[in-house]
């Protein structure tokens, strides 16, 4: 495994020295990661359009007693979900990185069925400006690999969920660790967070969901299709408060 990241390393050398001199962490959040995203959903969304069809399908179950679904999205990035999500539905989205704020505008464009509330600069783990109880349900879809703290994360969207509120999960995650998915998982593991702004190949998100508060889980394992890449293992489903 050494070897083999020491060859990725000696691949991925520029951006290793970039780094280092303090310029691509800038580039990657202002530039690369919105172009490389509004790409790469063209793709993932073609791969999970029938899973989130199916994780989604229930969110007018969890209307609040007035009617209304009001959902927050954490790492809305490019708006990929919007399309999901019930007429009606209010919307607001958290992003830690402004810069996808482009593409997140055509999306919204697209999908007008929806009412947007407002757009929140906000890491995962900190959603002081939305008050508890507040929410029907929580969104969060590719964006646990990347926060500093799960743990600290699911207590706020524990927080800002009412009582009976859900959030919504698809993840990639760790695979099984006698397979070869998790040995190349560990190969491509410290390049990968370096060009990727953080994001973990190897975190077992499913522990995580299962020792946090909520009162039922609804957690399914399951493969994306995306040949030759570290993130085909996925969890999917919902958690009630």
């Amino acid at each position: 495994i050494l070897s083999l990241r020491a060859c990725l390393v000696l691949l991925a050398m520029p951006i290793y020295i970039l780094s280092f001199v303090g310029i691509w962490q800038p580039f990657c959040r202002n530039v690369f990661l919105p172009f490389f995203f509004d790409k790469l959903t063209v793709v993932y969304e073609r791969k999970t359009k029938k899973q989130k069809q199916e994780l989604f399908c229930n969110l007018p179950d969890f209307k609040s007693p007035s009617g209304e679904l009001k959902l927050l999205e954490i790492g809305t990035g490019c708006g990929a979900n919007f399309q999901f999500y019930p007429p009606g539905c209010k919307v607001t989205c958290t992003d830690i990185n402004p810069s996808f704020q482009q593409s997140l505008q055509r999306n919204m464009n697209k999908n007008q069925h929806i009412s947007y509330e407002q757009f929140l600069v906000a890491p995962g783990e900190d959603l002081h400006q939305v008050p508890s109880g507040s929410l029907d349900a929580v969104v969060c879809t590719l964006v646990l690999c990347s926060v500093h703290n799960v743990n600290s994360t699911l207590k706020e969207v524990l927080r800002v969920l009412r009582p009976g509120g859900a959030f919504y999960f698809l993840e990639h995650v760790a695979a099984d660790h006698s397979s070869w998915k998790y040995f190349w998982q560990q190969v491509f593991y410290p390049t990968w967070k370096l060009i990727f702004d953080g994001c973990c190949l190897t975190k077992e998100i499913w522990k995580n969901l299962e020792e946090a508060n909520f009162s039922e889980l609804h957690l399914q394992h399951t493969t994306v299709a995306l040949p030759w890449t570290p993130i085909q293992p996925h969890i999917v489903g919902y958690a009630v408060k």
